[in-house]
């Protein structure tokens, strides 16, 4: 297998069902039909230029640690200096800057809600203006898994865990460990184990039995969109009845274009919308398409709406759900 083929194999095919054994990397070499150093340094290279975030794990919003959406209205001669406050949080892992009044929005994410609340707070004093708090009440489908061959068949939302996930003592270390993605060395989950102060073993269970009860959301390689060839997206929002919005949001989340759809929190009289759904594409106008078809198919036409594309991306990485041992030993 050439290089380019091997690059896309990996971007592509491994986004989620990433391997939960000892040598992971050989094993998906031997699917691949390459070499365990090959399929490593690939990786290096395309985390290095940025194509990949990292390789690990993805977590369900709210099933472990707390987080929210909120959003500023910024002047434009203090956008610059907000987004440097804002993104300079380690709770904010995303950061961008959209076509609306309500121009910057953000992401916190932490280990509790006291203190999403808090960076909220800083913000909002460092700003002089109010945050929107916009947290999620209901999600119809959460991914950002990207299709690179334009052929479809990516997987949708995997079924309801027969099991919810359970927190059990020694969690919070290894989520601490595995958040900022998988080392890139032949066995990785040993240095996760060996971070999180447990076995390889358990680790490899452990983080079998999260996948399972549906606190991990998907564990592969986590790919950056824009990078890729994915240079428009839009935030979609609609105003709709209460009595209707899991319907609404659930025929939303079905289309295969649809990374992201949820029901949030309004905050009246600033924002009335309670349904939101992301929308990623090569170009604006497929963008636009994708949304004229969810209007017309599930009936949002009705409903008053907004889209507020992206213009710049100021930060982007993976969520903090909990702190590293070390850390939170020096809190104490």
């Amino acid at each position: 297998m050439n290089a380019t083929d091997l690059e896309l194999h990996l971007l592509n095919d491994f986004q989620r069902g990433f391997p939960l054994t000892p040598t992971p990397f050989r094993d998906l070499a031997a699917r691949l039909g390459a070499g365990e150093g090959e399929v490593l340094a690939t990786l290096r290279r395309l985390q290095e230029n940025g194509a990949v975030s990292r390789v690990g794990a993805v977590f369900r919003p709210h099933r472990v640690g707390a987080s929210t959406l909120a959003a500023l209205a910024v002047a434009p001669a203090r956008l610059e200096e907000m987004a440097r406050r804002v993104s300079a949080y380690p709770e904010v892992n995303h950061n961008y800057q959209r076509e609306h009044r309500y121009n910057l929005w953000f992401v916190v994410t932490a280990p509790g809600e006291a203190r999403v609340r808090q960076v909220l707070e800083e913000i909002e004093q460092a700003a002089g203006s109010p945050v929107l708090y916009l947290p999620m009440l209901e999600d119809y489908h959460i991914d950002l898994g990207f299709d690179l061959t334009g052929q479809g068949g990516h997987a949708r939302d995997k079924a309801a865990p027969a099991a919810a996930y359970q927190a059990q003592p020694g969690d919070r270390a290894l989520i601490a460990a595995i958040q900022p993605g998988l080392p890139l060395v032949p066995r990785p989950y040993a240095e996760i184990g060996r971070e999180a102060g447990i076995s390889e073993e358990r680790a490899i269970r452990r983080l079998g039995e999260m996948l399972e009860g549906d606190a991990i959301k998907r564990l592969g390689v986590i790919v950056r969109h824009h990078e890729l060839g994915y240079r428009a997206n839009a935030m979609a929002v609609w105003d709709v009845p209460d009595e209707v919005v899991s319907q609404l949001g659930r025929c939303i989340g079905g289309y295969d274009f649809i990374t992201l759809c949820y029901r949030r929190r309004r905050q009246l009289p600033e924002w009335r919308y309670n349904l939101y759904c992301m929308v990623h594409g090569r170009d604006r106008e497929t963008v636009l398409a994708h949304l004229a078809t969810l209007g017309r198919e599930c009936g949002l036409d009705a409903y008053p709406h907004e889209r507020l594309f992206s213009l710049r991306r100021f930060k982007q990485c993976g969520a903090r759900y909990a702190e590293p041992a070390a850390v939170e030993a020096q809190a104490a």
